[in-house]
């Protein structure tokens, strides 16, 4: 029994010390940080507005006609392509002339008959009016061949008017620039069989051209006819050209619930009919204003927050700020009024998993 008591002390001893060397992990101190601060996702704000916040557009045609005959038939030549400059009168399509020129000869056979009908109805008029003057011919004869004269003048004019709408028909086989243009888009091909008024070919007028951009329905309260805007092509940013609001759709797309905004530019001579653009406000409304993305606006209520990032070093710590923004986000990011400066780093990933003053460690790209 002593020998067993002697062996358990032992073991115990042995364990303390290896617990005591060791240091189990539940005996570590609580509140004891191991791991290094968390990178956050942030950005250094800027008061000059960003490609992303303007807009992408169209040069469109103030004048834009949709061509198409004017009569049913089959198309036998398309004479243009998109981007043809063509002159007024110039001939763009055609179409199969022989139903055309068929209702033609069919109108001038019915001209012909109804001349024969009135001969007759002519000669037997006036043998008609001869025999009631020698009293052979009863009055009630002689009104009857002069009805049957009246008629027979008014099949002729009847005849007459189907000849000259056949023959103006057989005009419409051949569709003619009605002004001076670029053909913005073909809808037929050669071989297709159009019905009357049917789009076949769309012609653009020249001069004239504007820039057309696309805005959501949140983005409309600041938006007013006559507000100045800065346009510029697709490739090259440097070259701005002023332009101004002259109209704004009422009615929204269907598909985008978007509402289509017309700009018209002081210089258009700088752009192609259908060159890609951008579009944005003048520079003189938001040179001061800073824009920060969508997603890195808190809302604890009806006040806008940020997550502010104070940095000593390579590791800094978090704070909220109070911000006015000047809108609704347009194309994912937010113009801020007040709030903000130049410089400042901003949280734009992971702002609803902070507290107030926590560490947090370096920058990453989002």
């Amino acid at each position: 029994m002593i020998r067993m008591l002697v062996i358990a002390s032992i073991v115990i001893a042995a364990l303390t010390g290896i617990a005591v060397v060791l240091k189990w992990p539940w005996q570590a101190p609580v509140g004891t940080e191991t791991l290094p601060p968390r990178p956050v996702a942030s950005i250094i704000v800027t008061d000059q507005p960003p490609v992303v916040q303007s807009t992408p557009g169209v040069i469109a045609a103030r004048i834009e006609v949709a061509l198409g005959f004017q009569t049913l038939g089959r198309v036998t030549a398309r004479n243009v392509d998109i981007g043809a400059v063509v002159r007024q009168g110039d001939v763009l399509a055609t179409l199969n002339p022989d139903d055309l020129q068929g209702d033609v000869r069919t109108a001038q056979a019915a001209v012909e008959a109804t001349q024969v009908e009135l001969r007759t109805a002519q000669a037997t008029a006036e043998r008609t009016r001869a025999l009631a003057r020698r009293n052979v011919a009863s009055t009630a004869q002689l009104e009857q061949a002069e009805r049957a004269l009246a008629t027979a003048h008014a099949a002729v004019q009847q005849a007459l008017s189907e000849l000259i709408r056949a023959r103006d028909a057989e005009g419409f086989a051949d569709m003619k620039a009605p002004f001076d243009g670029v053909i913005s888009a073909v809808y037929v091909n050669a071989g297709a069989v159009v019905s009357a008024g049917e789009p076949v070919i769309k012609l653009s007028a020249e001069e004239g051209l504007e820039a057309v951009i696309d805005l959501p329905e949140a983005a409309l309260p600041r938006v007013r006819i006559g507000d100045r805007y800065e346009v510029w092509s697709e490739y090259d940013e440097t070259d701005l050209q002023a332009a101004t609001i002259s109209q704004i759709e009422p009615v929204a797309d269907a598909a985008t619930r978007t509402r289509r905004i017309h700009l018209a530019m002081v210089n258009d001579n700088s752009f192609r009919l259908g060159a890609l653009i951008r579009a944005r406000p003048a520079r003189s409304r938001v040179e001061r204003w800073i824009s920060v993305p969508q997603s890195a606006i808190v809302r604890p209520g009806d006040k806008q927050k940020i997550w502010i990032v104070t940095r000593d070093g390579a590791e800094g710590t978090v704070a909220l700020r109070d911000i006015t923004a000047a809108g609704p986000a347009l194309n994912g990011w937010v113009v801020v009024t007040s709030g903000l400066a130049s410089g400042d780093e901003v949280i734009i990933r992971g702002i609803h998993s902070l507290k107030e003053g926590q560490r947090v460690g370096q920058s990453v790209v989002p």
